[in-house]
């Protein structure tokens, strides 16, 4: 991989996984850690992370397949076995070698968190941020109208960028910087719709049964930090407290994207955790 270097440190490159194209953004030296996103972002997401990090960390931001840039793996399935394996087969690719850290968002948190369980000698610390992981579980109302056929479809048909910026705004209780609203909408793709049904689909709260067990134990072993905004209208703040977390941050006034709303925030709170734990 030839790596096309910024100003800023920031690296963007592809890595193989199967017979898809992965994009990884990177940032910093130092121990490494991965940033996984959710819906409906990019590695991109956590640039304002990314760069408050980089001096002291190196990290590691894929599109998740589907998303952004990233190709989807033909023989990828949105199951937790298939994203801890994706996980798996992208840090192969990528010749990450381990312990890494963890830092997750929204369905990122399936993806660091399934592949954590799998390979828990692997994972050096975790960071949570408004992700869910557990058997009891509701969807809010665009999840279940994702799950649902056909009706599914219909809602990524007439999506249009107007409905998107006032869904995102209410996510954020209206503090999401337009410009971070014009280039996620941009990375809106047909693929990335398709993709979005598919993992709504695949994840029923009751596939976390035996899973969200495992991560307690790994949790109550790996130093954990949980960074949460309260104002998320679609995890509640009681999840917050689930994780087994040495230290639990709220942040009352943020919505569902802290990385975004408040990057220097989560980045300063991100550092001082793992200076004390190293």
């Amino acid at each position: 991989m030839s790596p096309a270097q910024t100003a800023q440190q920031q690296t963007t490159y592809k890595v193989r996984v199967g017979d898809a194209a992965i994009n990884v953004v990177e940032w910093g030296n130092g121990p490494t850690a991965i940033l996984l996103h959710g819906n409906p972002d990019s590695g991109m997401m956590w640039e304002g992370i990314g760069k408050r990090l980089e001096a002291r960390v190196r990290c590691i931001a894929p599109d998740l397949p589907g998303f952004g840039h990233s190709e989807v793996p033909t023989e990828y399935e949105p199951s937790l076995d298939g994203m801890a394996r994706f996980v798996e087969q992208l840090l192969i690719a990528a010749d990450i070698k381990p312990p890494v850290d963890l830092i997750a968002h929204d369905f990122g948190g399936r993806f660091a968190f399934a592949w954590a369980v799998k390979h828990s000698g692997y994972v050096r610390r975790i960071v949570a941020i408004n992700t869910i992981f557990f058997s009891d579980y509701h969807w809010h109302f665009w999840g279940r109208v994702w799950r649902t056929p056909v009706l599914g479809e219909l809602s990524m048909a007439v999506m249009n960028r107007l409905m998107f910026g006032r869904e995102l705004r209410r996510g954020t209780a209206e503090r999401i910087p337009r410009e971070h609203i014009d280039e996620t909408w941009a990375l809106v793709t047909p693929r990335m719709k398709r993709e979005v049904l598919r993992l709504y689909r695949a994840a029923d709260p009751s596939t976390f049964k035996g899973w969200e067990d495992g991560l307690l134990a790994l949790t109550a072993t790996k130093p954990t930090l949980v960074i949460w905004g309260d104002k998320d209208p679609y995890i509640s703040s009681r999840y917050a407290e689930r994780f087994n977390a040495r230290k639990v941050m709220h942040l009352q006034e943020i919505g569902h994207w802290p990385p975004v709303e408040a990057p220097a925030v989560c980045a300063e709170a991100i550092l001082k955790f793992f200076s004390e734990d190293a």
